[in-house]
């Protein structure tokens, strides 16, 4: 029997884990003040996890908890202690790196569920079962392993061991993670949160014979781009990942915006209910800041390109706001990009796909008629001829 599937959205806030869940993610993964890999942000406070578990299951969805650093051993007993609050908290499961965390882990709390991190890099699947057998109960799969391969792991497998694979967002140059080119170049690694994303920076080499000479790093046929690659999207192969056992669909990002979150797991919702007009859900996955989109190693090695051919990030769409509420025909926006009368709205809904209209007219918040939103998070009214809900979110597309 084919098991359900899941789309398991990030979420580095409140507001977004709320986004994410409306518009229609099945699960949902955060960070906590404890061992994940977003140093930059403090993530959700033991509390906000609490409340968000509460959220989450009330809506009959799932939260999961990345403890995925490498663990060092002053970290180990204080993991197994965080671990057993998670697990009071109603978390439904933790995703782990390290084997020391995932034992620290099961010992301290053998009913919580683990799930293998992709910085795992488990490509084989003597790996998955190894896992398996210490305690895990989902492994996320390394960046390098074709759909093929995926298959194979999963005949491979129990039953009860599900298989998760990312589908859309940024890939790191090393593809499951463990880089070592950001502590090198600047003393913050990204195996402990704190990556600088040197691999996006731009670079030229010289020959120490040719001083003053400089050459554009790229890819041949006999040798591979050290810096990082396209962003991922599968949108177009959702239903070979099904046909291979993926049963999770994992999108990349808690660093993201609501309207980022908002816009790739509606256009993935729809994608996995049977909506087949792949072009419709392209074109708003091309709304989002991305830089050009591949499958990954899915479908075998990537595609050769040139870095100093690529668009470092693009977009079709600006965020424009977020409704915030609706009646007799006027919306209540917090504005989050600058907009102005002419304009026209693009709504991004669960409810409403493909729907547009132009502004006729904006009355900022000292109530004054205003030919222009210009300040963040100023609330304004706008008329609409559609009937749209708190939420929503509306975008301007670029000319």
């Amino acid at each position: 029997m084919m098991k359900k599937t899941e789309l398991l959205a990030p979420a580095g806030d409140m507001e977004t884990l709320k986004t994410a869940l409306r518009f229609g993610a099945d699960a949902v993964y955060i960070g906590g003040p404890f061992m994940q890999l977003r140093a930059d942000t403090s993530g959700f406070s033991e509390d906000e996890i609490k409340t968000a578990v509460q959220y989450t299951h009330a809506l009959h969805k799932k939260l999961y908890v990345t403890v995925n650093s490498f663990a060092k051993n002053d970290e180990i007993e204080p993991l197994g202690l965080y671990a057993k609050r998670l697990y009071e908290a109603g978390v439904d499961a933790v995703i782990v790196s390290d084997i020391g965390a995932l034992c620290a882990v099961r010992d301290a709390a053998p009913s919580l569920e683990i799930h293998i991190s992709t910085q795992a890099n488990c490509q084989n699947y003597a790996s998955a079962l190894a896992y398996y057998k210490m305690g895990a109960r989902r492994v996320v799969t390394a960046r390098e392993m074709t759909l093929s391969e995926i298959a194979e792991m999963r005949k491979r497998l129990p039953d009860n061991m599900e298989i998760e694979a990312f589908v859309h967002g940024a890939m790191c140059m090393s593809y499951s993670g463990r880089c070592f080119l950001s502590p090198y170049l600047s003393g913050r690694s990204g195996n402990r949160g704190e990556c600088t994303q040197p691999c996006r920076w731009s670079y030229h080499i010289t020959e120490m014979k040719r001083p003053g000479e400089f050459f554009q790093v790229e890819e041949t046929k006999d040798g591979t781009n050290i810096l990082s690659s396209r962003d991922m999207n599968c949108m177009d192969i959702i239903d070979d990942m099904t046909a291979a056992g993926v049963t999770s669909f994992k999108i990349e990002g808690r660093m993201k915006t609501p309207y980022y979150v908002a816009t790739v797991v509606s256009a993935y919702r729809k994608r996995l209910d049977g909506f087949s007009d792949l072009e419709a859900l392209n074109h708003e996955l091309d709304c989002i800041s991305h830089r050009p989109y591949c499958t990954g190693f899915y479908l075998g090695q990537l595609k050769k390109y040139r870095p100093d051919e690529q668009v470092p990030y693009i977009s079709e769409c600006t965020f424009a706001g977020v409704v915030k509420a609706c009646e007799n025909g006027i919306l209540t926006v917090e504005q989050r990009g600058k907009f102005s009368v002419g304009d026209t709205l693009e709504i991004v809904s669960p409810d409403l796909f493909g729907k547009s209209f132009m502004v006729d007219g904006i009355i900022n918040s000292a109530g004054l008629s205003v030919q222009s939103a210009p300040h963040a998070q100023e609330t304004v009214k706008i008329p609409c001829p559609f009937k749209l809900s708190r939420g929503d979110i509306l975008r301007v597309p670029k000319k």
